[in-house]
This record gives C-alpha cells, sequence and structure tokens, in this order.
C-alpha cells in the first residue's frame, strides 16, 4: 500500500538553515499539481523541487542498509524521514525504469531522474558520511514528473501503466554515471532515453563530450 509525506519548511539544526526535508505522513486526500503535492515545500528551488522533481519516491527496503551502516541513527530512519513523498513497498532502482509511467490515485505520473542526496541528510540525522553512503551505493531513490495532476490519498493504488520499449533501469544510470570513465558513446545513448530529465540529459551529454576529447576517446563526440 502507498504511504504519503509531506511537509513545510523548518530549521535544520546544527546551523538551523531552512530546510524541507522534514515530512509529515498525508492522513487525507490530496491534490498532486504539475509542481507536487499541495502543501509540500523545498527550501532551496535550485536544487529541489519544480516538475522535473515533483514528487520523490524513496524505497522501503533501503532504510534497514542505512540503519546497519549508521547505528546510531537507526530510531530516526524509517519512510519518509529522508524527505521523500511516496513509500511503497516491493520498488526499487533495478525495477524502475526511466520514462515508467504511473498511476497515483487519480494522477498519471512519470518518472524522470535519480536522486542526488544532499548533505542536508547527514544534518538531519547527525550522521557524517550518510548522504556519500547513499550516493556510492546507490540506494538513492527517484523523481516523478506529473502528467496529469489529480487527487492522491494514503493507501492509493500505485500500478505501472507504461514503459519504453528498450527500459533504462535507474540502477543502471546509476551505474554508468559512477564509473570512472564509461564509454561515451554508451553516455550519449542513455541520453536519450525517453522520459529523462532535461538536466540528466544535458550532463550526460556534457560528459561524452568531455570524455571524447580525452586520450582515451579521441574526437568530439557530436550532440
Amino acid at each position: 500500500m502507498s504511504a504519503l509525506f509531506l511537509g513545510g519548511i523548518r530549521p535544520l539544526p546544527p546551523d538551523n538553515g531552512p530546510t524541507g526535508i522534514f515530512k509529515q505522513p498525508v492522513e487525507m486526500p490530496v491534490w498532486l499539481g504539475k509542481e507536487g503535492l499541495a502543501g509540500d515545500a523545498q527550501a532551496d528551488r535550485r536544487v529541489h523541487g519544480g516538475p522535473e522533481k515533483a514528487l520523490h519516491q524513496y524505497p522501503v527496503a533501503h532504510y534497514a542498509r542505512l540503519a546497519e551502516a549508521f547505528p546510531d541513527a537507526a530510531p530516526l530512519l524509517m519512510p519518509g524521514s529522508l524527505g521523500e513523498n511516496l513509500s511503497v513497498p516491493g520498488w526499487d532502482e533495478v525495477n524502475i525504469s526511466i520514462g515508467d509511467v504511473f498511476q497515483l490515485g487519480d494522477a498519471k505520473i512519470q518518472v524522470s531522474q535519480p536522486r542526488s542526496p544532499c548533505w542536508k541528510i547527514d544534518h538531519r540525522f547527525g550522521a557524517d558520511g550518510m548522504a556519500q553512503f547513499i550516493a556510492e551505493q546507490r540506494i538513492t531513490g527517484w523523481y516523478f514528473r506529473v502528467l496529469e495532476e489529480g487527487a492522491v490519498e494514503p493507501g492509493a493504488g500505485f500500478a505501472r501503466i507504461e514503459r519504453n520499449f528498450r527500459p533504462l533501469p535507474v540502477a543502471t544510470l546509476l551505474s554508468v554515471w559512477a564509473a570512472h570513465r564509461p564509454d561515451p558513446t554508451y553516455l550519449l545513448e542513455l541520453s536519450r532515453a525517453p522520459g529523462l530529465s532535461p538536466g540528466w540529459v544535458k550532463k550526460l551529454v556534457d560528459r561524452a563530450e568531455r570524455l571524447g576529447q580525452s586520450d582515451l576517446y579521441p574526437g568530439l563526440l557530436p550532440r
């Protein structure tokens, strides 16, 4: 069953800078629009929120891995605590692909990109290195854009209704991105995945071009 979370802006110790990472369970129907759940907020809109990051899902199973790696933070590690908006058991970066379309309540949403873990995670749990661990272990979760707005509620159905002919699992994208010198031709191929956010398309193309000018891959690759 699906669980939903949202929250406003709160101070984040120890410096008390603003953050939207603190989320509370949704207990009644809420509107899911192009910018996300009504009542949800992000403190730094340069890197959080917006149409390509309207809804964040984090895999439930990853919390056990985080609790094992950071036992002092274990009591705080539970669905919703990493700032996600959506939690549904059984889904992870392996079986979720870029461009997958899901029905969530009355809304239709599409996987747009992986999450890039923020330093605020370390402060949220008082655990140095947690954000880096999440990135290195590639247990980041992912974002959705909203294709069709609608009402959603706790326990709403969550079903994949469309996917690309050649799926690109989020895990594959993260693995290739983490490689020291990935094949630039493959980076360009991944950049063409239907449904991938413009920001990630640019990241992949820019890196492919940089590698294309290196000694290993001579010659500038065409866009």
